[in-house]
Order: structure tokens, then sequence, then C-alpha cells
């Protein structure tokens, strides 16, 4: 969901504004549809986000308590079992 930046030509209103299918891009102060969209200050790539969030799921769930309890009890049952 993209956010745009816009400035109005009209009255000099600056805002940002989700743009979603069937939005009607107009200025909230004026309601003009003369706008001039302005760059942005950063960019955001969504799939680099994507990645960073799920390598740090993975290393919170590596890094839970529940985890190695989990690995220590497995340990625990194939050491048992493996000397039957």
């Amino acid at each position: 969901m993209p956010i745009y930046e816009y400035h109005c030509r009209h009255c000099a209103e600056q805002f940002e504004l989700l743009v979603l299918t069937g939005t009607v891009i107009a200025c909230p102060l004026c309601q003009s549809g003369d706008l001039e969209q302005l760059l942005s200050g950063f960019a955001v790539n969504s799939g680099g986000i994507r990645a960073a969030n799920a390598r740090n799921a993975r290393q919170a769930a590596v890094n839970s308590n529940d985890h190695r309890d989990k690995n220590a009890a497995h340990a625990e049952y194939v050491k048992k079992h493996a000397k039957e």
C-alpha cells in the first residue's frame, strides 16, 4: 500500500496520502485536485523487510526457552532409547 506525499498548488498544504484502488486524490484541506506529487525522503524494499523479519523471528525462536527445553528433552529421549 503506497503512501505518497503531495503539495497542493491551490492552498499550499503538504500532506501524505495512502493510495488504494479507488482513492480520490485531493487535498484534505481545500479538496483541490491541483496537486504535485513530492519525492519521498526514503525508499522501502518490502522484500528486504520481509526477509529481515523472518530472520529475526527464526533467531527469536532458536533463542527461546521453549526451543532449548524441547532440544534437551529430545536429546535425553534419544540417549535413553539408543541404549535399548
